[in-house]
Protein backbone atom coordinates (compact mmCIF):
# COMPACT_ATOMS: atom_id res chain seq x y z
CA UNK A 1 0.00 0.00 0.00
CA UNK A 2 1.47 3.43 -0.99
CA UNK A 3 0.72 6.29 1.10
CA UNK A 4 0.08 9.39 -0.20
CA UNK A 5 1.39 11.53 2.64
CA UNK A 6 4.47 9.81 2.81
CA UNK A 7 6.51 12.82 1.70
CA UNK A 8 5.05 14.49 4.48
CA UNK A 9 5.45 13.51 7.61
CA UNK A 10 7.93 12.22 9.91
CA UNK A 11 6.98 8.66 9.68
CA UNK A 12 9.17 5.64 8.04
CA UNK A 13 7.38 3.40 5.35
CA UNK A 14 5.25 1.58 7.83
CA UNK A 15 3.49 4.85 9.42
CA UNK A 16 5.50 4.75 12.27
CA UNK A 17 7.04 7.84 13.74
CA UNK A 18 10.92 7.70 12.88
CA UNK A 19 13.55 7.39 15.14
CA UNK A 20 14.31 10.01 17.27
CA UNK A 21 10.67 11.86 16.45
CA UNK A 22 8.78 12.13 19.68
CA UNK A 23 5.34 12.78 17.66
CA UNK A 24 2.97 15.88 18.88
CA UNK A 25 5.05 18.05 21.09
CA UNK A 26 3.33 18.58 24.70
CA UNK A 27 0.93 21.00 25.69
CA UNK A 28 0.15 21.10 21.22
CA UNK A 29 -3.75 21.27 21.68
CA UNK A 30 -6.17 19.12 18.60
CA UNK A 31 -7.68 20.88 15.83
CA UNK A 32 -11.14 20.37 17.29
CA UNK A 33 -10.27 21.45 20.71
CA UNK A 34 -8.79 24.69 19.20
CA UNK A 35 -11.99 25.68 16.91
CA UNK A 36 -14.03 24.87 19.94
CA UNK A 37 -11.52 27.83 21.68
CA UNK A 38 -11.82 30.18 18.60
CA UNK A 39 -15.46 29.98 18.36
CA UNK A 40 -15.52 30.25 22.44
CA UNK A 41 -13.14 33.18 22.41
CA UNK A 42 -13.94 35.60 25.24
CA UNK A 43 -17.79 33.91 25.97
CA UNK A 44 -16.64 31.29 28.01
CA UNK A 45 -17.21 33.30 30.98
CA UNK A 46 -20.81 34.66 30.11
CA UNK A 47 -22.19 31.12 28.66
CA UNK A 48 -20.84 29.66 32.50
CA UNK A 49 -22.82 32.55 34.41
CA UNK A 50 -26.02 31.77 31.51
CA UNK A 51 -25.81 28.31 32.57
CA UNK A 52 -25.73 28.77 36.02
CA UNK A 53 -28.59 31.24 36.48
CA UNK A 54 -30.95 28.55 34.15
CA UNK A 55 -29.87 26.05 36.77
CA UNK A 56 -30.84 28.85 39.80
CA UNK A 57 -34.04 29.34 37.74
CA UNK A 58 -34.97 26.03 37.99
CA UNK A 59 -33.90 24.40 34.45
CA UNK A 60 -33.00 20.67 34.95
CA UNK A 61 -30.61 20.33 32.31
CA UNK A 62 -28.50 23.08 33.38
CA UNK A 63 -28.41 22.55 36.91
CA UNK A 64 -27.50 19.16 36.23
CA UNK A 65 -24.71 20.42 34.09
CA UNK A 66 -23.66 22.53 36.85
CA UNK A 67 -23.39 19.90 39.61
CA UNK A 68 -21.79 17.82 36.94
CA UNK A 69 -19.42 20.17 36.78
CA UNK A 70 -18.86 21.11 40.46
CA UNK A 71 -19.44 17.78 42.06
CA UNK A 72 -18.36 15.28 39.46
CA UNK A 73 -19.05 11.56 40.69
CA UNK A 74 -16.43 9.90 42.46
CA UNK A 75 -14.46 7.18 40.66
CA UNK A 76 -12.94 5.61 43.80
CA UNK A 77 -12.85 6.62 47.48
CA UNK A 78 -10.21 5.82 49.97
CA UNK A 79 -10.84 2.59 52.05
CA UNK A 80 -10.14 2.28 55.62
CA UNK A 81 -9.50 -1.20 57.85
CA UNK A 82 -6.75 -3.05 59.19
CA UNK A 83 -4.21 -4.45 57.32
CA UNK A 84 -1.36 -6.56 58.74
CA UNK A 85 2.00 -4.86 57.74
CA UNK A 86 4.00 -6.99 54.74
CA UNK A 87 8.10 -7.32 55.00
CA UNK A 88 8.45 -10.36 53.34
CA UNK A 89 6.36 -12.16 50.89
CA UNK A 90 4.94 -14.53 52.94
CA UNK A 91 3.17 -11.79 55.16
CA UNK A 92 1.11 -11.37 51.88
CA UNK A 93 -1.28 -14.43 52.97
CA UNK A 94 -1.92 -12.51 56.07
CA UNK A 95 -2.40 -9.63 54.61
CA UNK A 96 -4.98 -11.22 51.80
CA UNK A 97 -6.69 -12.82 54.77
CA UNK A 98 -7.52 -9.33 56.04
CA UNK A 99 -9.24 -8.49 52.52
CA UNK A 100 -11.04 -11.44 52.72
CA UNK A 101 -12.40 -11.47 56.63
CA UNK A 102 -13.03 -7.19 56.01
CA UNK A 103 -15.48 -8.39 52.76
CA UNK A 104 -17.35 -11.15 54.67
CA UNK A 105 -18.05 -8.74 57.65
CA UNK A 106 -18.93 -6.06 54.97
CA UNK A 107 -16.11 -3.07 55.92
CA UNK A 108 -15.69 -2.74 52.24
CA UNK A 109 -17.29 -4.29 49.36
CA UNK A 110 -16.04 -7.08 46.99
CA UNK A 111 -14.81 -4.40 44.51
CA UNK A 112 -12.84 -2.50 47.14
CA UNK A 113 -11.18 -5.96 48.23
CA UNK A 114 -10.18 -6.78 44.71
CA UNK A 115 -8.80 -3.80 44.11
CA UNK A 116 -6.82 -3.75 47.43
CA UNK A 117 -5.97 -7.33 46.86
CA UNK A 118 -4.30 -6.54 43.16
CA UNK A 119 -2.32 -3.81 45.36
CA UNK A 120 -1.07 -6.85 47.87
CA UNK A 121 -0.32 -8.54 44.98
CA UNK A 122 1.96 -6.39 43.34
CA UNK A 123 3.47 -5.56 47.05
CA UNK A 124 4.06 -8.92 46.86
CA UNK A 125 5.83 -9.66 43.95
CA UNK A 126 7.90 -6.46 44.22
CA UNK A 127 8.73 -8.11 48.19
CA UNK A 128 9.81 -11.69 46.20
CA UNK A 129 11.96 -9.87 43.66
CA UNK A 130 13.67 -8.27 46.03
CA UNK A 131 14.66 -11.43 48.62
CA UNK A 132 15.15 -13.30 45.21
CA UNK A 133 17.58 -10.70 44.46
CA UNK A 134 18.94 -10.44 47.42
CA UNK A 135 19.63 -14.34 47.57
CA UNK A 136 21.22 -14.52 44.34
CA UNK A 137 23.92 -11.54 45.74
CA UNK A 138 24.13 -13.62 48.73
CA UNK A 139 25.02 -17.11 46.28
CA UNK A 140 27.36 -14.73 44.04
CA UNK A 141 29.65 -13.42 46.60
CA UNK A 142 30.21 -17.02 48.77
CA UNK A 143 31.73 -18.06 45.30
Amino acid sequence: MTRKNAGTTYTDETGKFALGNPGRPKGARHKVTKAVEALLGNEAEALTQKAIDKALEGDATALRLCLERIAPVRKDSPVSFDLPPMETAQDAAAAAQAVLRAVSEGEITPLEGASVMALVEGYRKTLETTELEARITALESSK
